[in-house]
């Protein structure tokens, strides 16, 4: 099961589309899912996060804990709103196609996906190109913004 959790103002829209979404991504990767949680938060509270657990100073997009090694994926993904959005407008693209990236990223992660050297990252970047076009149809959204 897939859950999303807030943390800020934002909140999810169309939650149930992304879940299935998310599952479509999982599931042709061969894996199921037993509990992903997606906590969306604002910058200082993935900050403090960053700083209590992993011991980095810097704002990211994105940090994922995997609680399972074998069997299905259990895990919380926290996910920084703002930085999904200056991300969009630094590359371009719509908030929906930064967040698709985003999302698809903290779960290859709990599916053995890398990105530590030049050759992890390139393969997590394909994983994420691959995976991009299942949320190409997003409701409301025109199309090509993915």
């Amino acid at each position: 099961m897939i859950s999303f959790f807030y943390e800020s103002d934002f909140k999810l829209k169309q939650a149930k589309w992304w879940k299935e979404k998310l599952q479509e991504v999982v599931k042709a990767e061969n894996h199921e899912t037993e509990e992903v949680n997606y906590i969306f938060c604002d910058d200082e509270y993935l900050l403090q996060i960053n700083q209590d657990f992993l011991q980095h100073d810097y704002y990211t997009d994105v940090i994922g804990f995997q609680y399972s090694e074998d069997g299905p994926l259990v895990g919380d993904i926290y996910i920084s709103v703002e930085r999904i959005q200056d991300n969009a407008e630094t590359n371009g693209v719509s908030f929906e196609n930064e967040l698709a990236r985003v999302m698809i990223h903290g779960i290859l992660h709990f599916m053995g996906y890398k990105d530590k050297s030049p050759e992890e990252e390139e393969k997590m970047r394909k994983g994420e190109e691959k995976y991009l076009p299942f949320f190409a149809k997003y409701p409301n959204v025109p199309r090509g913004t993915f």
